[in-house]
């Protein structure tokens, strides 16, 4: 939508900045006297906060520092702020003359809508309290509306054809405030402005009934299936939740070593459901629909406008090419599974979809011994936050600090402030840490943006505010909390995004930090996780929190060895979801049903049997926020493998590169074509041969691994 195009969602992946700092560029390092070392923060996550020296701590703020957010009811006078806000924010748009000016007012617009809507967005799933969460999904249903008024506002959309238009003035703006005033353009266009009013009405009601159906598609995805108990054979019912006479299945139970148990999940959670399906269906036509009214082929031509792959053609040669190169190496992963299936389970040796999670992890145990408990002890939440610290200070110079926080300011005491400084320009921004699980919180790792950044009319920057949200167990009192190996990357990847939106300095908030195109917006993250597998990397922070012992170095090999068993078919996996989607996405009307579909690609695409009865589309809940892009992950990674062997493998602490990737990567959000700051980083244009070699080398195992272990 026109007005919030910049906000993003939260990055699944996914993403108002609190407390006023130095702006950077006011030079300096200003450290806070309530800042203390990242890592002795975590460390002591159960002790409870103490107060700001000189009593600060007892005047109440709201969350994030937002004034009115002290009491869920703070939602409408916010809102109505914003609303009014914007209203003036219109008029001066519509009088003021073609110019620079005209894109500054259409940022303030956006800004003072995502102010509110990206601050919603999260409250609304990850506060305790339902006062404020209801509140929030209040906050987010106004700006909503206005939104979808400002999308047909003519005059408004006039101001912006107006300038445009002006070759004269056009060809004096610098390429950012240039590409900004085509977005927003862009984004009034795909909401139908230019079409006469009767299909702008259309387009409007499309756009409403989409969002609906979305949401109710998001829940369908989760909702449990129940089956009458007799029909399960007594010795597995315990499994699953019982509720008088039926069992509820509301999962794959991918882990469970019992074959049976996974299969009954499996046919169970993923039966074809009616009501859900119509959804779909509905929802497919309608994204169809909308796409041709403004003009496109199909959704997917207007989903791929401004990303890296640009078309529809590009990302279906890519997943057909990565296909290719990834036959026979998933054949010989789907063999070994199929063997170690045999061994166990003599009885029934065909491999099922609901063997390849298990089995791959079976494999991957008797290879490696790369049990999480061996791990676990050497990876405290504090040495790593002191790992990211000291990986960012050598490679940014920035380094992270804990900042107490006012009452009010945070929705769950466990909650962590860190403030993103610069070595020489300053404080940059703030980081939410919301790590640990509680009631009601959902289990997603995401980043969420709270505040964008932008340079305001007044010369300062306004900083950006970003939520990091983990699910890590709560540990012990008094005892640090202890990451799997899993864990681990997770962090590193989420705060891959954080360090995007702390260093993506754009002058316009539409394009801040992670507001980039979706297949560009995973390489920061991704390549996080190069990082955090490599052994230079680890060996700066991983130590036995009751000995010190440094994590052994044959530990960290066999772990990264042990991620490569039957990893191609892990990928074709993903590039069978990746073709799904482009395939519902592509053209309509679609020539069989999504089941029919799902079964002929899965078919031809996986290599896994179509199990007779279930619609896994149904459960595919990317195609809600990825839509037309599932192919995303992989051209992200395709991507970040290359920067990562190119730039940083021989030296993950070169300050230089790192200066290099700041500069042509993070620095500009999405203010700049993502496949120009890729040539820049790389300093070649890749095709897209190149990502499918970065994908396919990745899979190699590491010659020295084999013979140290063998």
């Amino acid at each position: 939508s026109a007005m919030l195009g910049g906000c993003r969602r939260a990055l699944p992946a996914a993403l108002g900045r609190a407390l006023r700092g130095r702006a950077a560029g006011q030079g300096g390092r200003a450290v806070s006297t309530s800042w203390c070392p990242v890592g002795s923060a975590f460390d002591a996550k159960q002790q409870q906060q103490q107060p700001l020296r000189g009593g600060a701590a007892g005047r109440d703020t709201g969350l994030f520092g937002v004034p009115e957010l002290s009491c869920p009811e703070g939602f409408q006078e916010a809102q109505d702020k914003a609303l009014q806000e914007s209203e003036q924010l219109v008029q001066k748009a519509c009088s003021t003359p073609p110019g620079p000016e005209t894109v500054m007012i259409f940022d303030q617009l956006s800004d003072s809508l995502c102010r509110v809507a990206d601050l919603a967005d999260f409250v609304k799933v990850a506060h305790p309290d339902f006062a404020f969460r209801e509140a929030a999904e209040e906050a987010c249903r106004s700006i909503g509306t206005m939104v979808e008024k400002l999308n047909t506002d003519v005059e408004l959309c006039q101001s912006l054809r107006r300038l445009l238009a002006d070759e004269t003035v056009m060809s004096s703006l610098d390429p950012e405030t240039r590409r900004v005033a085509e977005l927003f353009m862009f984004d009034f266009e795909i909401s139908g402005i230019h079409l006469d009013e009767e299909k702008r009405r259309k387009a409007v009601d499309l756009n409403v009934r989409i969002l609906d159906l979305c949401n109710e598609f998001l829940i369908g995805t989760h909702i449990p299936n129940k089956i009458d108990k007799h029909v399960l054979p007594e010795h597995i019912r315990y499994n699953f939740t019982a509720e008088g006479n039926y069992l509820q299945v509301a999962g794959l139970h991918a882990d469970c070593p019992d074959d049976l148990v996974r299969e009954a999940a499996y046919k169970i959670f993923l039966y074809s459901n009616s009501q859900q399906l119509a959804r779909l269906e509905e929802l497919l036509a309608s994204r169809n629909s909308l796409a041709q009214l403004v003009g496109y082929d199909t959704f997917a031509h207007r989903a791929l406008q401004g990303t890296m792959a640009k078309n529809p053609e590009t990302v279906r040669q890519f997943l057909e090419k990565l296909s290719d190169q990834l036959s026979k190496r998933t054949q010989k992963d789907f063999e070994m599974m199929t063997k170690m299936k045999m061994k166990l389970n003599p009885h029934n040796s065909m491999l099922m979809p609901w063997d390849h999670p298990y089995y791959s992890g079976v494999l991957r145990a008797e290879r490696y011994n790369i049990d999480p408990g061996l791990y676990c002890p050497f990876f405290s939440l504090g040495a790593c936050m002191e790992g990211l610290n000291s990986l960012f200070s050598q490679l940014l110079g920035i380094s992270l600090y804990a900042e107490q926080t006012k009452r009010g300011e945070i929705w769950s005491e466990d909650v962590r402030k860190l403030a993103v400084v610069h070595e020489t320009e300053g404080l940059l921004g703030y980081i939410y840490c919301d790590f640990f699980q509680r009631p009601d919180k959902p289990h997603q790792d995401c980043h969420f943006t709270v505040r964008g950044g932008r340079l305001k009319e007044n010369g300062e920057y306004q900083l950006p505010v970003v939520v990091l949200m983990l699910s890590l167990p709560n540990s012990a009192r008094g005892a640090p909390t202890l990451l799997s190996p899993g864990m681990m990357e997770n962090l590193f990847h989420e705060m891959g995004h954080a360090m995007h939106s702390m260093l993506g300095r754009t002058r316009y908030q539409h394009v801040t930090g992670t507001r980039c195109a979706t297949d560009f917006a995973e390489v920061p993250s991704i390549l996080m996780e190069y990082f955090a597998n490599d052994y230079r990397v680890v060996n700066q922070f991983a130590r036995h929190y009751k000995t010190g012992q440094p994590l052994p170095k044959n530990m960290v090999s066999r772990l990264c060895e042990s991620k490569k068993v039957c990893a191609a078919a892990d990928m074709q996996l993903q590039v069978f979801y990746a073709v799904l989607d482009q395939i519902y996405h592509g053209k309509h009307p679609l020539k069989k049903s999504t089941t029919e579909i799902l079964k002929e690609t899965q078919e031809k695409v996986y290599g896994l049997p179509y199990v007779h009865n279930t619609a896994w589309q149904l459960r595919f809940s990317h195609l809600v926020g990825y839509g037309a892009k599932y192919y995303s992950y992989l051209m992200s990674r395709a991507v970040a493998s290359m920067v990562w062997k190119q730039c940083f493998a021989q030296n993950p602490f070169d300050r230089a590169m790192g200066e290099r990737y700041r500069r042509e990567m993070l620095a500009h959000g999405g203010a700049k074509e993502p496949m120009l700051m890729v040539q820049g980083m790389l300093q070649k244009s890749p095709s897209v041969e190149d990502f499918v070699d970065a994908l396919v080398s990745d899979l190699d195992h590491d010659f020295d691994t084999f013979i140290m272990d063998s």
